[in-house]
C-alpha cells in the first residue's frame, strides 16, 4: 500500500514524486522506460539543464526521488481499478496498490506516413523550433504540411534560417494571403506530395515527390499528431479530449483543473497527457504542482478521519 503511485516516469512524474516524497509520503513509481523523447540527443530551454541529455536528467531524477526513500517499478500499466483505494495492474499481472494516482505517461507523437521519417525522427526530422532551432540554424530546412498549421510552422523556422522551403505535400491550399506572405519573407513553395526522405550515411540528404524529383534539404520538419498515453483509464470512466488550435485538431489529452486533479476524484495528471504542447520544464511544474495537490488531499481526507476517529 502506497499514499501515491506515479504512472510515469518523466520529467511530470519525478517532479511530483519528489514533492511527495519531501513531504515524507510512500510514493512507487511505475514506468515502462520508453519516454518520448528518447530519440533527441539533448533537452533543451531547461534552466541550468540546457542541452543535457534526456536520460541523464531521469536517471538524475531518479537518483533524488530513491534518495528521500521513493520506490521504482519498471512495467507497463494496463488498468487502474478503483476501490477504497486504487488498484494498478501491470502487463506481467503485477499489481500495486495506493490511495491517489498521479498519471504522468506523456504521449505519442504519430508521424505522417512519410517512407523513411521514422528512421530519422529526432535526429534530422524535428517538429518544434524551440526544441531543436537553435541546432540546425543556418540549414536548409524543409517544412512538412500534413494541416493548416505548416504555413506558421514555416514562418517559426524563417526565423532561423534564410532557407526554407514549404512541401505542400498534403496539406490545404494556400490562401492568396499566404502566398504573398511567404514571398515576402522568401520561403519557397513546392507543390506535389512527398514520397519519402533521401538519407545518406545515416543523415538525411533531401525530399523525394511523387514523380522522382529530388529536392535537398538537410532537415525536414513534420507535424506530428500527439496521442496521450491513457488507454489504460478507461476503466475509471476516463476519455482524452480532442485539443484543437485554430480550428485544426492536433492531439488529443486528459481534462484536468487548476490542481491538476482529473473528473476521477483521487486521480491526478501531469505533464505531456494533460498539456501536449508542453516542454519538459513546463511538465517538471507541472508534476510539482500536482504532487503538491495531491499532499493537501490526502492532508484533507487524514484530517477527517482523525476527527471522525475522536468523535468530533
Amino acid at each position: 500500500m502506497y499514499d501515491v503511485i506515479v504512472v510515469g516516469g518523466g520529467a511530470a512524474g519525478l517532479s511530483g514524486a519528489l514533492a511527495l516524497v519531501r513531504s515524507r509520503r510512500s510514493v512507487l513509481v511505475i514506468d515502462d522506460g520508453r519516454p518520448r523523447n528518447a530519440p533527441a540527443g539533448h533537452v533543451q530551454n531547461f534552466l541550468t539543464r540546457d542541452g543535457t541529455p534526456p536520460s541523464e536528467i531521469y536517471a538524475l531524477g531518479r537518483e533524488e526521488v530513491a534518495g528521500y526513500g521513493g520506490e521504482f517499478a519498471t512495467g507497463t500499466v494496463t488498468e487502474v481499478r478503483r476501490g477504497d483505494v486504487f488498484t494498478v495492474e501491470l502487463a506481467d499481472g503485477t499489481s500495486y496498490q495506493g490511495r491517489r494516482i498521479l498519471v504522468a505517461t506523456g504521449l505519442t507523437d504519430l508521424l505522417p506516413d512519410v517512407a523513411g521519417l521514422a528512421e530519422q525522427w529526432g535526429k534530422d526530422v524535428l517538429h518544434c523550433p524551440y526544441c531543436h532551432g537553435w541546432e540546425v540554424q543556418d540549414q536548409a530546412i524543409g517544412v512538412l504540411a500534413t494541416s493548416p498549421m505548416a504555413v506558421h510552422q514555416a514562418q517559426m523556422f524563417r526565423q532561423l534560417s534564410d532557407d526554407v522551403t514549404l512541401f505542400l505535400h498534403t496539406g490545404p491550399d494556400l490562401t492568396d494571403e499566404q502566398w504573398e506572405e511567404l514571398a515576402a519573407r522568401q520561403i519557397a513553395v513546392v507543390q506535389g506530395k512527398v514520397e519519402q526522405v533521401e538519407v545518406m550515411d545515416g543523415k538525411l540528404t533531401g525530399v523525394r515527390l511523387e514523380g522522382g524529383k529530388v529536392i535537398s534539404r538537410d532537415v525536414l520538419t513534420v507535424q506530428t499528431t500527439l496521442r496521450a498515453k491513457a488507454s489504460f483509464l478507461t476503466g475509471l470512466g476516463l476519455e482524452v479530449t480532442a485539443q484543437e488550435a485554430a480550428g485544426v485538431v492536433y492531439g488529443d489529452a486528459l481534462v484536468v483543473d487548476a490542481k491538476g486533479e482529473t473528473a476521477v476524484p483521487g486521480v491526478f495528471a501531469a505533464g505531456n497527457v494533460t498539456d501536449p504542447m508542453g516542454q519538459v520544464l513546463q511538465a517538471a511544474g507541472a508534476g510539482l504542482r500536482a504532487g503538491a495537490a495531491i499532499n493537501g488531499d490526502l492532508i484533507a481526507e487524514e484530517t477527517r478521519l482523525a476527527l471522525a476517529a475522536r468523535g468530533s
